[in-house]
């Protein structure tokens, strides 16, 4: 509720820092701390740093890698797209570094604890994928041309407890913890494959053919299905039943490949690469309605009571409601001219990540409150 509507670089600005360097890493916040990933290319560092939440003043910068940067990818990727997660104990996040995927975890203070290679990389348009946490297991994927793999590890050691091999595709998906079917599993999705496993001893729940080689998306649950997205070699947006029956409950060709979606109250929303908002019934795939926002877009939209945030490439957010009924679009607001992580509400603020272009790319992170 305390949320603010309407904000610019002169409105609602509660702090704004600049960043070192470049990256996609959505910021993390635990208590009163933020955790975010970059990489600086000039000095070839790639680090993790801490932020204090009410002031946005840096507490702490660890270097995790220095030089060994993967070459080649997308023109558009970063060397720090992983967002880094937390237990409450100890942070864990993964980056492409020496060919290879790197797991590592610090302490809450910012020591090096342990680093795991997950797999060696072969680069294609770059990595994304956040390690995720369940109990005592900390799970790392990396898939990749040159093949790739998941494993769990110990998270308080990073010894292999898991691994399994996986498809020589490039992919880019996180797996997530979601209760579907009255059963607490392990979901992702891409290479052309979508995988159900218990996180705590990689035994499979479930695996079938589906989806595309190439996702983006955090797979999403109404409780019986999970939705799934993707979009190389086709766009495919996929509602399936999380029981392991293989069933789809329904699909479609919408192009939805890099922002995850969102469940409310029955219904699917998201925001499509090229620049639409889209509601589904989350049951039967009967599309509500479809408005065009303006693209494209890379951050995934998050949704705070009844409202949608959704912000695009060039630094446009817009909030709209979580209605089935209409689209109602309720302000847009502009920060900065580029923008890749996703914004991060908490409590009546919201978090985002931006760039600016002139006189050379500078990335700020943004605190925007009454």
């Amino acid at each position: 509720k305390g949320l603010p509507l309407k904000w610019s670089d002169s409105k609602n600005v509660v702090w704004k820092i600049k960043l070192p360097g470049r990256g996609h890493s959505t910021p993390t916040i635990v208590g009163n701390r933020i955790y975010l990933a970059t990489a600086e290319v000039g000095k070839q560092v790639q680090s993790v740093l801490c932020l204090e939440k009410g002031t946005g003043k840096l507490i702490w910068t660890t270097a995790v890698h220095k030089g060994r940067f993967v070459q080649g990818g997308n023109k558009r990727k970063s060397n720090a797209s992983s967002t880094v997660v937390c237990d409450g104990e100890r942070l864990y996040v993964s980056f492409p570094n020496d060919k290879k995927i790197v797991t590592s975890a610090l302490s809450l203070a910012g020591t090096l604890l342990w680093q795991r290679a997950v797999t060696s990389y072969k680069i294609h348009q770059g990595f994304g994928t956040s390690p995720m946490v369940y109990k005592d297991v900390v799970v790392a994927k990396a898939d990749s041309k040159g093949g790739g793999a998941i494993s769990g590890l110990n998270k308080k050691t990073g010894a292999v407890i898991w691994k399994h091999s996986r498809p020589k595709l490039p992919n880019y998906t996180t797996p997530v913890m979601v209760t579907a079917h009255g059963k607490l599993q392990m979901v992702f999705a891409g290479g052309e494959l979508i995988t159900s496993l218990d996180p705590l001893t990689g035994k499979k729940h479930w695996e079938i053919n589906g989806s595309t080689q190439e996702c983006v998306t955090t797979c999403v649950t109404d409780g019986r299905r999970i939705f799934v997205s993707g979009g190389w070699p086709k766009n495919h947006t996929l509602a399936i039943e999380a029981d392991g029956s293989g069933k789809v409950a329904w699909q479609n060709t919408a192009r939805v490949y890099v922002p995850s979606m969102l469940v409310k109250d029955g219904h699917l929303y998201a925001t499509m690469d090229a620049g639409f908002a889209v509601c589904w019934n989350a049951a039967t795939g009967a599309e509500r309605w479809k408005e065009r926002l303006g693209g494209p877009f890379f951050a995934s939209p998050v949704l705070a009571g009844n409202r949608i945030y959704a912000t695009n490439l060039k630094g446009q957010t817009f909030v709209f409601e979580a209605n089935p009924k209409a689209f109602k679009l309720l302000a847009t607001n502009q920060l900065g001219e580029e923008v890749y992580p996703s914004p991060v509400i908490s409590g009546n603020r919201l978090y985002l990540r931006v760039a600016t272009k002139k006189g050379g790319r500078m990335e700020y992170l943004y605190c925007i409150g009454k």
